[in-house]
């Protein structure tokens, strides 16, 4: 079903609900039990009394721009996923994986506005990604290392999935998505964001899954810019009743922020020159030049934001099925031919706000699917929880 949401003056895609086994938006009661209030006035009190402990959570945030193109059935995302294999090989047991795509569907018309049958069309290329995902995780057919879908959700092609292990879901409560859209006409969901929150025991999550504005000519940067200013302004978690008017609303007021997605941030040299950096291997000298870290240091945009050091080749763009960067010639010479600003650019990137997040891990994976090769990042997370009695 395609609706407008009034909250965030966007179109919204849900799942259907029931068989497929992935939640869809989570829907709570708006009248909570006394007991529920008590335990949310327990939740937002104080935490600065002596009773308060804390816990370390491992948490993978992944995202991706799959062009549109479907999952293939063979389709093996443990490597992106980190997970251990046979050989020992990947990250010891996560608690939380966070994985955002863009351009889940092609971004057509039909798509991006009509929603009317296509639609549902949509929503099951999402599930299929949610099916892959489930694949790589429970692999190993451990019934205590597997994981659950906590939350999903679909805007058109921006989607974003959270996958607990079992054994944390008891500790997360208060789930809530936020969905904007600032494409066509300044609403429409081809571009814009999908943000999830939740409380980990005592600490508030947010993550914002964005597809920003496209276009390699100079002046661009400032229209993302504008969508990151508007995902900010207008992401709105929505309150369940009055009982809990304490949960955080805004994006940035949570305790642990993170944002993805493929921010389309360029580089900000002649196109030639870019290309050249590019196959030299000077990554410094490209990032020196890279427009979210300009933009960063003029106070633009993400004004506070953090961002890992950077020590992966460019992420887009690249030929179909091709470890070539679109625009350069096979064969031995691999000479530049002219791509209409489709130069290499770090494109997809994670940054977060605030403390309690230590990132560890910030890295791109090989995957030819598409024309972006999709990054990941692993966090150790700080969560305040209360004694036990």
């Amino acid at each position: 079903m395609l609706r407008l949401s009034g909250s965030t003056n966007n179109f919204v895609s849900d799942f259907p609900t029931a068989t497929n086994g992935y939640p869809s938006t989570i829907i709570t009661s708006l009248s909570p039990s006394p007991a529920a209030v008590a335990e949310e006035e327990a939740l937002m009190s104080s935490r600065d009394g002596n009773d308060l402990q804390q816990d370390i959570y491992k948490v993978f945030v992944g995202s991706w721009n799959v062009g549109g193109i479907s999952p293939p059935e063979d389709l093996d995302l443990r490597d992106w996923l980190d997970v251990p294999n046979n050989d020992g090989a990947g990250s010891p047991s996560l608690d939380i994986y966070v994985l955002g795509f863009q351009e889940v569907v092609p971004l057509r018309a039909g798509n991006i506005i009509l929603g009317s049958s296509e639609n549902h069309g949509n929503n099951t290329v999402a599930l299929r990604w949610n099916s892959a995902i489930e694949a790589a995780l429970n692999n190993d057919g451990v019934e205590e290392e597997n994981y659950d879908c906590l939350v999903s959700k679909q805007m058109v092609g921006i989607f974003i999935t959270v996958w607990v292990k079992r054994n944390v879901r008891s500790h997360i409560r208060h789930t809530a998505v936020s969905s904007v859209g600032c494409g066509l006409m300044g609403c429409f969901g081809n571009k814009g964001s999908v943000s999830v929150r939740f409380y980990v025991e005592k600490t508030s999550f947010c993550f914002v899954c964005s597809h920003l504005a496209s276009g390699g000519k100079d002046g661009d940067e400032r229209y993302r810019n504008a969508n990151a200013g508007e995902i900010m302004s207008r992401t709105n978690f929505p309150r369940r009743s009055a009982h809990l008017r304490n949960l955080p609303r805004k994006i940035l007021h949570h305790d642990r922020v993170v944002w993805l997605g493929d921010l389309n941030y360029r580089i900000y040299l002649p196109e030639t020159t870019t290309r050249f950096l590019v196959q030299k291997g000077e990554w410094n000298i490209l990032l020196e030049k890279d427009q979210l870290k300009a933009e960063l240091r003029k106070g633009r945009v993400f004004e506070g934001w953090q961002e890992g050091r950077i020590q992966f080749p460019p992420t887009y763009k690249y030929c179909p099925s091709s470890g070539l960067y679109y625009g350069i010639e096979s064969g031995p010479a691999q000479r530049p031919k002219p791509s209409k600003g489709r130069a290499p650019a770090w494109c997809d990137r994670v940054i977060w706000f605030g403390d309690g997040l230590k990132q560890s891990q910030y890295e791109r994976r090989e995957n030819k699917l598409s024309d972006h090769r999709p990054i990941r990042a692993i966090f150790t997370a700080q969560v305040d929880k209360l004694s036990p009695p």
